[in-house]
């Protein structure tokens, strides 16, 4: 069998691997993210060449990403605003590469050998550092001008419970991401979401945000799934909330999607590695 490459680019780390089989990423090593995109780059390319026969690379990248021409754009880490990300990986490499962001690889992962397999209508949302979501309707993932930004979904604040947080995203404040993010609940409560306990106001707030975010999405693309990842969601009291709190929002308006966790060990890597697979064919 063919074997695939597969970069989930991420604001901290690149994480690396290689496989035959979406299902089953291999060889998986991590490294840091550095200021220095060729330095960077020059690792992840020096793993790739000790890899014998590649037949294609699918990269999983934090955004957001000029598909046209390969490269990330607004990104906080300066130094990576416009680098050539694709073009630099296949010049080095000589091989064909997908470019996709980390949550739409991260969907289709989940569709093509995880939670969702074989669903065709899904959403995956990973709440951690940040808030990012990826689409796939009738199968195919989802692009427009550019791509989903479901991390900064206007979900409007909680009056009660909520009204004096300004939220932490530099250009909107109180968007999802503002508002529900892992360094918004650190922010807010001045310590890490997993040094807050079970019954602690937090996860009610979070529960509300995230269940607003998927009505919301519900209407919008009528998904048959929404998968939760992230290090926020590795807390396993955090989901029923969500699902009591969008069963409570949509009041049996409309059919809604199952709500659950990723099966997939690393969901952007299986994603990746898939589309290695149809960049190759």
């Amino acid at each position: 069998m063919a074997l695939y490459g597969a970069i989930e680019a991420g604001g901290t780390k690149f994480v690396l691997a290689v496989g035959e089989d979406p299902a089953q990423p291999r060889e998986v090593v991590r490294i840091p993210t550095s200021n220095n995109p060729s330095e960077t780059l020059g690792e992840v390319i020096r793993y790739f060449t000790r890899q014998r026969g590649l037949a294609g690379l699918g990269v999983a990248s934090f955004g957001p990403l000029d598909f046209k021409d390969g490269t990330i754009t607004n990104t906080p880490k300066l130094a990576w605003q416009g680098f050539p990300l694709r073009d630099t990986l296949q010049k080095a490499l000589g091989l064909a590469v997908a470019l996709e962001t980390d949550v739409n690889a991260a969907a289709l992962g989940e569709a093509r050998c995880g939670a969702g397999r074989g669903v065709e209508d899904l959403v995956y949302i990973t709440v951690g550092t940040g808030i990012g979501g990826g689409v796939l309707s009738g199968g195919k993932l989802v692009h427009g001008r550019m791509h989903s930004e479901i991390g900064h979904l206007l979900v409007g604040r909680a009056p009660d419970e909520d009204e004096q947080f300004e939220g932490v995203c530099p250009f909107h404040g109180d968007c999802l991401e503002g508002l529900a993010s892992g360094p918004a609940m650190e922010q807010r409560w001045g310590e890490p979401a997993d040094g807050l306990p079970e019954g602690h106001l937090a996860w009610l707030l979070e529960a509300e945000y995230l269940g607003r975010a998927c009505v919301n999405l519900a209407c919008v693309l009528s998904p048959r799934m929404i998968v939760l990842g992230g290090g926020v969601m590795t807390q396993g009291h955090l989901l029923p909330l969500i699902r009591r709190r969008v069963s409570e929002l949509a009041n049996g308006y409309l059919p809604l999607p199952d709500i659950v966790a990723p099966g997939c060990e690393y969901p952007a890597l299986s994603g990746a590695l898939a589309l290695a697979m149809e960049a190759a064919a």
